[in-house]
């Protein structure tokens, strides 16, 4: 039986930290010296190149390792926009169309109700929900966090618990950010393709871009570059890396695991309750990706390039036009941004992206983003549990800006 342990992870444990050295280095050190992130790894590319990549502070600050520009990040719902990309080039192929409903592709969806308002009756809504809408968290479904939902580790499984669930407001009238719909779209991937959804996005997407880092479930090699997850210590007086299997026994693991490897630094970042994506090899649509820097810019190279990566066409520019405007009409999202297919789309000018931008945040913080009109991609990983909106707002701010002052005006030519 092999032991699942804690060991050290196999990088250099004593050694600080370079000091942060390149164009984007004071912008990054700040929020490293204000302990608002523990570390960072940024990328700045144009469609054809990478103009910048660093890293700066610690990828574990128990263990005081350095962090590597090819550290290994949980992009959370970073990977809704992937997944919606995916699902497009269906879309592409003629197989799918964004105004069907989902019943069209899901059957179990037919019949579905919106709930009464105070407890009155349900009644049917105006129209079924459609691929529109679940992509742009307007679909009303039932969310993740509902305490009638039990998660199962197939999507089939937990996609009829969805349909089986009454509406909660009627469709495309309230945007609310909604997981459940992501992974409806997962599966209606499963549904088309004839492949599963994890099947479909390696095949599709990243062994052709040549995302060799980007998994469901990284490797004990791969989880050696993972990111530890930083969080305010007990008197908030500083950051410490985050801890989640400090009261489990190997007992435990070990019953759990039913001898499938799981890394000690997904569980101890994770919990236990990541143990069963690995068991079941549960890939979650809506936020289950790992990847690095590189990776997700060669992504978001494609998009900026209309679909194109390297001469190999993914997406047509129709379907990126589609995923990156405005999907959710008159229906609020945020002062600074409405909603595409999968991104959110920037509306208000500031210092930072240009209207018409489109990017995703995700749950520990990363964020990746496409300016099509300054023709740059931006991508900042970070792991922070629990940080504040100020603390949001100088990172991502002064990450940005200072991405385009340094970046855009140098290879944009003159008009």
């Amino acid at each position: 039986m092999v032991v699942c342990t804690l060991a050290p992870l196999a990088k250099s444990e004593t050694t600080p930290p370079a000091p942060a050295s390149g164009a984007l280095a004071p912008v990054l050190q700040a929020s490293v010296d204000k302990q608002i992130i523990a570390g960072a790894v940024a990328l700045v590319a144009d469609n054809e190149k990478v103009l910048d990549l660093e890293a700066v502070g610690y990828s574990s600050l128990a263990a005081k390792t350095p962090m590597r520009t090819d550290d290994i990040f949980w992009l959370a719902s970073m990977s809704k926009s992937i997944t919606a990309s995916a699902l497009m080039m269906l879309v592409d192929e003629g197989k799918v169309n964004i105004e069907d409903p989902v019943e069209k592709y899901l059957p179990e969806f037919k019949g579905q109700q919106v709930a009464g308002k105070d407890n009155g009756p349900s009644h049917p809504p105006r129209h079924p929900i459609t691929i529109k809408e679940i992509l742009s968290h307007t679909s009303g479904m039932i969310l993740a966090n509902d305490k009638s939902l039990r998660r199962a580790y197939s999507l089939k499984e937990n996609v009829a618990k969805y349909a089986a669930a009454p509406l909660r407001q009627e469709p495309g009238a309230k945007f609310k950010y909604n997981n459940c719909g992501i992974d409806t779209a997962g599966r209606i991937i499963e549904v088309v393709s004839g492949q599963t959804y994890a099947d479909f996005m390696q095949s599709r997407l990243f062994d052709p871009l040549g995302m060799k880092d980007t998994t469901f479930w990284p490797t004990e090699q791969q989880a050696m570059r993972l990111a530890r997850s930083a969080r305010f210590n007990a008197d908030k007086t500083g950051l410490e890396d985050v801890k989640l299997d400090k009261d489990a026994s190997q007992v435990l693991i070990d019953r759990l695991r039913h001898g499938i490897t799981v890394p000690a630094a997904m569980l101890s970042d994770f919990g236990l309750g990541k143990i069963p994506d690995y068991v079941n090899h549960f890939a979650e649509p809506a936020g289950g990706l790992f990847s690095t820097a590189g990776d997700v810019a060669k992504f978001c190279q494609m998009l900026l390039n209309g679909g194109v990566y390297q001469g190999k066409r993914y997406l047509t520019e129709r379907a990126i036009r589609q995923m990156t405007c405005i999907q959710t009409g008159d229906v609020p999202v945020n002062p600074q941004e409405a909603y595409g297919l999968g991104w959110f789309v920037k509306i208000r000018a500031d210092e930072g992206p240009s209207i018409g931008s489109f990017g995703h945040r995700g749950a520990r913080r990363p964020v990746m983003w496409v300016d099509p009109k300054n023709r740059l991609v931006m991508v900042l990983l970070v792991e922070r549990w629990d940080m504040p909106g100020e603390g949001q707002k100088i990172l991502y701010g002064s990450f940005l800006k200072a991405a385009i002052e340094k970046f855009a005006k140098s290879h944009i030519p003159p008009p």
